[in-house]
């Protein structure tokens, strides 16, 4: 609904621009009390316009600077772009070429950048491209002209009008006609007229005067004053263009004093004058303040900036201060949990040691146990042995006994008591060997896998020598002489190849 209602206000500004004025005035306080500041800069810059072609240059430069400060203030590049045009085409009516190509080349720069940031697409830089053809042809430079009108139509795309194409052909036939094709120039002129006068009527004051300037380039002088005249009327009749009225009394004084009718040239110089000082001379009313425009934006934008600098300088000191505090807390932090890392990681150690003593001294004592369980069942194995010992001893001296004394025994009864004595003897051996098994396991595995030619013989014999029996004993419990216990001890040495310095009993026992 806005944009219609803009729209409406810009189609009425050509026949009642007083009244398109006022309406553009009211939108624009309307949008900024409804926060469109968009909208509002829109109006701003179709005020400049409207007030522009009437030639009230203050008021439309003040209305660009202040769209240039809302602009900035909410940070959009593309109105700013827009700004940055239509000031320097004004600034380029006055023929103040640098400050006209400064604002205009600000603008190209600006597209450029928001191309580079992806907000925009490349066509936008035919607006810049565009601006900058008109300037230059204005300032009399059609090279530097003919050079962005080129860049217009190599940045638009078919299909798409960023600016239409008859104000670019308006631009091409000014540059053909400079090169002196005054003809092609007029075909150029004519063929585009149809299209401004159903669209953009007011541009005709434009149109008709380069037109008359062909005619003049063709000689043809009386269709060159009609062209002129016809601008003056459309000027008037649409409040439009009045700046430039100047300079078409200018080209008709020329052209009069061509016709040597110096009566008509001093009056349209005398017009000319008139209107020039009206709006360009710095001792009019009007513009007095103009040419010594005092750039409120700037000097806004330069306060606002030094603001903002302040801002950022104390919230950067704020946020060294902030940096440091959190620097220390971390550190702090970092040195806390660094001191209970090490205090929970010595404890932890600490604890692992503990454990460790207390599961090798509870190995220990199990160890201990086992060997002084071990030592006491051979102990009672040894004791148990020298008790058979005994026993058989015993019996030996009963068996002798019995053999020398026959008298009153029969030779059977004999015979069988000596039998009983020899098995009991074996038996014995038997018992003692089940019993030591039991008691020492794995050692007959252990003594057979690393010694497997061992006998049976000696592996008793190792058996009697892990008890520590004495040779005696052994003699009688194997039952043989202790000559051969030394014999038979001297052979499993050699079978078991320890040298001289390995005590055999040592040895054994560690089995």
């Amino acid at each position: 609904m806005n944009d219609i209602l803009i729209q409406e206000t810009i189609d009425l500004r050509e026949a009642y621009p007083d009244s398109a004025i006022y309406l553009f005035e009211l939108y624009h306080e309307r949008f900024l009390a409804e926060g469109d500041t968009l909208r509002a800069i829109e109006v701003l810059i179709r005020l400049a316009g409207a007030n522009g072609h009437r030639a009230n240059y203050k008021t439309s430069y003040d209305k660009l600077w202040k769209a240039l400060f809302l602009a900035d203030q909410i940070g959009d590049d593309e109105a700013k772009v827009r700004v940055y045009i239509n000031l320097g085409r004004y600034y380029s009516f006055y023929k103040r070429r640098e400050e006209a190509l400064r604002y205009l080349y600000l603008s190209l720069d600006v597209n450029k950048e928001l191309i580079q940031r992806g907000t925009v697409s490349r066509e936008n830089l035919i607006k810049s491209y565009y601006a900058l053809c008109a300037t230059y042809r204005e300032l009399s430079e059609p090279e530097l002209g003919k050079l962005y009108l080129d860049s217009c139509l190599t940045v638009m795309p078919a299909g798409k009008r960023y600016i239409n194409e008859h104000f670019l052909e308006f631009e091409r036939a000014f540059l053909v006609k400079g090169e002196g094709d005054y003809r092609r120039a007029l075909q150029i002129y004519q063929s585009i007229q149809p299209w401004f006068a159903a669209h953009s009527p007011a541009y005709q004051v434009l149109l008709f005067t380069y037109t008359g300037d062909t005619y003049v380039g063709l000689n043809n002088y009386p269709e060159a004053e009609k062209y002129y005249q016809r601008a003056l009327e459309i000027s008037e009749e649409y409040h439009s263009h009045i700046d430039f009225t100047p300079l078409i009394y200018e080209r008709l004084s020329n052209l009069y004093v061509n016709r040597n009718d110096f009566r008509q040239a001093y009056e349209s110089l005398r017009q000319m004058k008139d209107l020039d000082e009206r709006f360009f001379d710095s001792r009019s009313e009007n513009n007095r303040p103009l040419l010594e425009i005092q750039d409120a934006f700037r000097e806004q934008q330069e306060q606002t900036q030094q603001l903002l600098r302040e801002q950022r300088l104390t919230e950067l000191e704020h946020r060294n201060r902030v940096w440091f505090l959190q620097r220390a807390i971390l550190l702090v932090c970092l040195l806390f949990l660094l001191i209970i890392g090490f205090l929970y990681f010595n404890y932890v150690r600490s604890k692992h040691r503990a454990e460790k003593r207390l599961i090798r001294k509870e190995r220990e004592m199990e160890v201990q146990k086992a060997n002084e369980l071990l030592e006491l069942k051979n102990k009672e194995l040894a004791a148990s042995t020298l008790k058979l010992i005994e026993k058989d001893e015993f019996l030996a001296s009963i068996k002798d006994k019995l053999a020398e004394k026959k008298e009153g025994l029969s030779a059977d009864d004999v015979r069988r008591t000596v039998r009983s004595i020899k098995l009991s003897s074996t038996k014995n051996w038997e018992e003692f060997e089940a019993r030591f098994v039991a008691v020492n396991q794995g050692f007959y595995e252990c003594l057979n896998e690393r010694f497997p030619k061992l006998t049976q013989g000696d592996q008793r014999l190792c058996a009697l020598i892990k008890l520590n029996f004495s040779s005696k004993d052994m003699a009688k419990l194997m039952g043989i002489s202790v000559e051969s216990v030394h014999t038979t001890r001297y052979r499993l040495r050699k079978k078991l190849k320890l040298a001289r310095a390995v005590n055999l009993e040592e040895f054994i026992a560690g089995l």
